[in-house]
């Protein structure tokens, strides 16, 4: 029996290009002024001092999808400004918020699992454009726990949700993740979108929606 069911962002619950060309758009054109605020000192003492040598590199990093911590926080910070100040919002698939009330409905603990911060996240669902959707989520996760292609981040999750591996759904667009999700035993299913860039690959099921989940 499924009890938790932990979901991918990009390609799973909301189009790759939503996210790809807002939030990391918003953060590269926002990069400079923040560079030269106090809440940078932690991007600073990771990457450069030099504020605007650290916005060259982590621009860089934007540009080569490059999953650095220090982009991370940066990104987190900027975003969540552009957020309070509804120059961004959270975009779902149709599908998404109802079966996310059905499932919370049945029971099932919600949490997301996404290479995007925790911050990030958080706001995604807090101020989604069809309303929020925060409250039905339990938890979040970013890359802090380790990689999504690594088996050792799902195993460090279960344990972190105090559920047994195989009373886990984990849902992603891409088959390396459930490929290591399926290492640490967790149940997986695949799901590729109309128009969403990873092709679906064996052994997993697949849907085309969260409907036939």
């Amino acid at each position: 029996m499924i009890t938790a069911v932990v979901l991918d962002i990009e390609g799973t619950t909301s189009p790759t290009a939503s996210v790809k060309e807002t939030l990391y758009s918003y953060t590269r054109a926002n990069l400079p002024a923040f560079m030269r605020t106090e809440a940078a000192a932690e991007v600073l003492a990771a990457t450069d001092r030099d504020p605007e040598r650290a916005t060259m590199y982590l621009r860089s990093y934007i540009d080569n999808d490059v999953k650095d911590p220090a982009l991370k926080v940066a990104q987190g910070a900027i975003c969540h400004e552009g957020f309070l100040r509804g120059e961004l919002h959270g975009l779902f698939f149709p599908d998404v918020p109802p079966a996310l009330r059905s499932w919370k409905a049945a029971g099932k603990a919600l949490y997301v699992y996404s290479s995007g911060s925790e911050q990030n996240q958080r706001d995604w669902f807090r101020y989604a454009s069809s309303g929020r959707l925060d409250e039905l989520i339990t938890d979040y996760f970013d890359l802090s726990v380790g990689g999504k292609r690594d088996a050792a981040s799902y195993v460090d999750i279960a344990g972190r949700i105090g559920v047994p591996a195989k009373e886990i759904l984990f849902i992603s667009d891409l088959a390396a993740e459930l490929d290591a999700a399926a290492a640490a035993g967790w149940q997986v299913c695949g799901i590729h979108r109309p128009g969403e860039p990873n092709a679906p690959l064996p052994p997993h099921r697949w849907v085309v929606d969260f409907t036939a989940v």
